[in-house]
C-alpha cells in the first residue's frame, strides 16, 4: 500500500504511555474462551467491556517510554489510513446531504479505558459508540500476522476501515437499532443480527478501498489478496476451528470467513453504500 509521504489524520489519540497497573481478573476460563472467540472486532464490546470492569481493570499513571522507531512509523501509517478514510467518508455524506462527524482513533498499550468502559488489548480493536472513537493496541498488528498469517500493509489498514465501518454504522443510527434488540431475543438470535452488523462493516471496508483507490491510488499488487487472507483468516468459523477444534454456527457473531471476504469484495467492486444492506439477505443467500 502506498501511504509514506501522504497527509495524516490529526484525529488521532495516542496514550501508549499509559500503562496498565492491573490486569483482568476472574471469569476464568470462560472469559479467556469468549476473549478468543471474539479476538479480533468484538462482536458486542459494550459486553466485553462490562465483562472487564467486572474483572477489575485498573490503568495507571503515564510511564516514561523509549520511542521505538518500529511502533513510530505504524502510528503514522495508521494516522495516514485514518485520514483516508475520513476522505472518502465525508465527501460520501455530503452527496446524501448528512454530515459526517469524524471519529477518533486512539491508540493504547495493553489496558485503557473508554467511553464503553475498560479495554483491554486481549478484546483486539472495536469501536465504542458511545465516544465514537476506534481502539486499538497496536501490539495486536502482530498477533494478526504471527497467529493468524494475516500479513501486509492493506490488511492492517482493512482493520481499520472495518472499524470505521461501525463509526459509519453508528452515524446512521443502524447500530443503535440493531443494540435495541438484544432485550427483546436470545443470544442465539441477537447473534445472527450481530453477524449481519459485521458483514456490513466489511462491506463499507470495502467500500472505503473502492472510493480511496479511486482518490489516491493507493493500492500496489498483491494488496487485496493481503485484506482478501485477512478477512479469511478472522471469519467465525476459521478462529474457532482454530481455538476449538469444531464450529459452533449458533455463537457466530461476524460471520463465516467465505461470508466475509464476500461482502468485502461486494464493497470494493461496486463502491454503492446501498448495496449493503445485510440485514435484508436471506440467511442462505447472506
Amino acid at each position: 500500500m502506498r501511504w509514506k509521504g501522504r497527509e495524516a489524520s490529526s484525529n488521532i489519540e495516542d496514550r501508549r504511555s499509559l500503562a496498565p497497573q492491573g490486569a483482568l481478573a476472574g471469569g476464568g476460563l470462560g472469559m479467556l474462551i469468549i476473549l478468543a472467540l471474539a479476538l479480533l472486532f468484538g462482536a458486542n464490546p459494550m459486553q466485553l467491556l462490562q465483562e472487564a470492569e467486572r474483572g477489575g481493570l485498573r490503568v495507571g499513571a503515564p510511564q516514561a517510554a523509549a520511542a521505538d522507531p518500529e511502533q513510530e512509523e505504524l502510528k503514522q501509517f495508521v494516522a495516514v489510513v485514518l485520514k483516508d478514510t475520513e476522505d472518502v467518508w465525508n465527501p460520501l455524506f455530503q452527496a446524501a446531504g448528512l454530515d459526517y462527524p469524524d471519529p477518533t482513533l486512539v491508540m493504547f498499550s495493553g489496558a485503557t479505558r473508554s467511553g464503553c468502559g475498560p479495554a483491554n488489548a486481549g478484546m483486539g480493536p472495536f469501536y465504542c459508540p458511545l465516544d465514537q472513537k476506534v481502539y486499538i493496541d497496536l501490539s495486536f498488528y502482530d498477533e494478526l500476522r504471527d497467529k493468524f498469517g494475516a500479513k501486509g500493509d492493506f490488511a492492517q489498514a482493512y482493520v481499520i476501515a472495518h472499524e470505521v465501518g461501525h463509526h459509519v454504522q453508528n452515524v446512521l443510527g443502524i447500530t443503535d437499532k440493531v443494540q435495541r434488540l438484544q432485550s427483546r431475543m436470545s443470544k442465539e438470535q441477537y447473534n445472527r443480527y450481530s453477524v449481519r452488523l459485521e458483514l456490513q462493516a466489511d462491506f463499507l471496508a470495502g467500500v472505503w478501498a473502492h472510493h480511496g483507490q479511486k482518490q489516491k491510488k493507493f493500492l500496489e499488487r498483491g494488496d487485496i489478496e493481503e485484506a482478501m487472507r485477512c478477512a479469511a483468516a478472522i471469519g467465525d468459523d476459521a478462529i474457532q476451528r482454530r481455538q476449538m477444534g469444531y464450529v459452533v454456527p449458533d455463537s457466530f457473531t461476524h460471520g463465516t470467513s467465505e461470508q466475509r471476504v464476500r461482502w468485502f469484495m461486494k464493497g470494493l467492486e461496486t463502491g454503492d453504500m446501498n448495496q449493503g444492506d445485510t440485514f435484508s439477505v436471506p440467511d442462505d443467500q447472506l
